[in-house]
């Protein structure tokens, strides 16, 4: 028989655990049912809605794969090297992630507004940053760098320095090694450093919002939908949303599931 601190231990987690879940489910879920089929049909079918949509996810796609191209040497880099100033790196890093997304924009807009030399520079050279799918590309790049980063650093970080100094000795160079042996190695971690980077980017919201109102993304187009015409106008894109991101997290999950080995 359980004593009772043991009981009340029991308690304790399992009502915790219903508490949270339901703190998490019952808003989206309130959300999702909100508006009914004709709704829901009219706005699955508007142009508006629809484009917002691509957009984020074209926008938030090319981010992942700059994330994956600029971003791989760098976590290689922080997964087999210590150098000083390692740790600032890093912190650097990870900054995107705890400063206010609207002071990212606020610095886009310093660094590449039209008034400012380095914009006028980009301009001369036909880059725009401000009100273009270039902006919001590059914000969204910003925002889900540090999640691709730490993963795939993870990942470097899992594979044995071992295998590479067999592969070195064996006659490869650094380059044939790192493709050959370690990129093989990583890909599943650096599949979910992508889905992860993706999913950051498709919700950001504030710091999009200032470096390019138009053309909309989703969450802006839900944004202004809402202030214009109120919450039954803007719940519908809140459902498609939902369900993109659900999706999302699934396709996260089934990636990162360790696989199994016949034994």
């Amino acid at each position: 028989m359980r004593s009772l601190p043991g009981r009340v231990f029991q308690f304790w987690l399992i009502a915790s655990c219903i508490l949270v879940l339901v703190f998490i489910v019952a808003p989206l879920a309130r959300t999702v049912v909100s508006p009914d089929a004709e709704q829901m049909w009219k706005t699955l079918g508007d142009p508006d809605v629809l484009r917002s949509v691509g957009l984020s996810m074209g926008a938030s796609a090319m981010a992942s794969v700059l994330a994956l191209i600029m971003g791989t040497p760098l976590a290689y880099i922080l997964a087999r090297r210590e150098f000083a100033g390692k740790k600032i790196v890093e912190s650097l890093i990870d900054l995107p992630i705890m400063i206010p997304h609207p002071v990212i924009g606020i610095a886009f807009l310093t660094l590449a507004g039209r008034n400012n030399w380095f914009g006028g520079l980009l301009a001369s050279m036909g880059i725009e940053i401000m009100g273009t799918v270039t902006g919001i590309t590059v914000v969204l790049f910003f925002v889900g760098l540090p999640f691709y980063i730490n993963t795939a650093k993870a990942g470097f970080e899992s594979v044995s320095p071992r295998l590479e100094k067999v592969s070195r000795s064996l006659g490869a160079g650094p380059g044939a090694t790192f493709f050959r042996v370690t990129l093989p190695l990583c890909r599943r971690a650096m599949l979910v450093g992508m889905i992860m980077c993706m999913a950051r980017a498709l919700s950001e919201f504030g710091a999009v919002v200032i470096v390019a109102y138009h053309p909309m993304i989703a969450p802006v187009l839900m944004f202004e939908r809402f202030t214009a015409y109120g919450l039954k106008y803007s719940q519908p894109v809140a459902v498609i949303l939902i369900v993109v991101s659900l999706l999302f997290f699934i396709a996260l999950r089934v990636v990162s599931r360790p696989q199994r080995r016949d034994s």
